[in-house]
């Protein structure tokens, strides 16, 4: 059984230490090339841990950590990391979800509402666009606060305030993110039933990677702010001599 065994605690491989070092769609294959087993294994445990719906925040919490360390390019042990950090966020993951689960609900709901309105009123016109973009805002916060919470530990508000300035400052790459984990579900059902075995074996995991990959530079850009996550001090008076 020693095989079964590594399978799931081997350090995953690595890149050589001379190779050129890419950026953008090309790191993002090159990851992909290099790491899909692990996110194969990866997509298994998020779905088995994720079974009780209520552990759903705090197993995709725990795949978002090990897709920083793959974009990272960090030694994973994929069921170690895995368990450990679905431990370590559950609670906060817990309240964040529930936070973010119905903030999005209640977008989506105006968007409907305010969709079915504008087909007889184009008065409701721009309350729906406000919806949609206040929906859309929410969907990046979530992505970027995710990724931030599994890379650094910070309080709520502070975690929150360097979400929002994050999906300020570069929404894009997370709303292309999005895109591309919607195209993967999209996939499955237009090629249904080819396509049948895909939520089974990429689909969580390789959604989230894309999603950690998109936002990671944001997240590192906004921790990197002089005294972004250092606590507020008053000045001493003998700072002032």
């Amino acid at each position: 059984m020693q095989w079964l065994r590594d399978m799931w605690t081997r350090e995953g491989p690595g890149i050589p230490k001379d190779a050129p070092k890419r950026t953008g769609l090309a790191l993002f294959a090159e990851i992909l090339v290099r790491e899909w087993w692990e996110m194969v294994k990866l997509n298994i445990l998020f779905i088995l841990l994720g079974l009780f719906v209520v552990t759903l925040p705090a197993a995709l919490a725990a795949m978002a950590r090990v897709s920083v360390a793959l974009v990272e390019d960090r030694n994973t042990y994929l069921l170690r990391d895995f368990t450990e950090a679905f431990l370590r966020y559950f609670w906060r993951a817990t309240a964040w979800g529930l936070a973010l689960s119905g903030a999005l609900a209640i977008g989506l709901y105006a968007i409907v509402t305010y969709a079915a309105g504008a087909c007889d009123n184009l008065l409701l016109s721009a309350p729906l666009t406000i919806a949609l973009v206040a929906t859309a805002f929410i969907a990046v916060l979530a992505c970027h606060l995710i990724v931030l919470m599994v890379m650094r530990d910070l309080p709520a508000l502070r975690l929150l305030r360097l979400a929002a300035l994050a999906s300020v400052i570069r929404p894009l790459p997370a709303l292309a993110a999005l895109a591309f984990a919607a195209s993967l579900w999209l996939a499955h059902i237009l090629f249904y039933p080819v396509s049948v075995f895909m939520p089974a074996t990429l689909n969580f995991s390789l959604g989230m990677f894309a999603v950690a990959f998109g936002v990671h530079r944001a997240a590192v850009m906004v921790l990197d702010l002089p005294n972004a996550t250092q606590p507020h001090r008053e000045p001493h008076a003998r700072d002032a001599l």
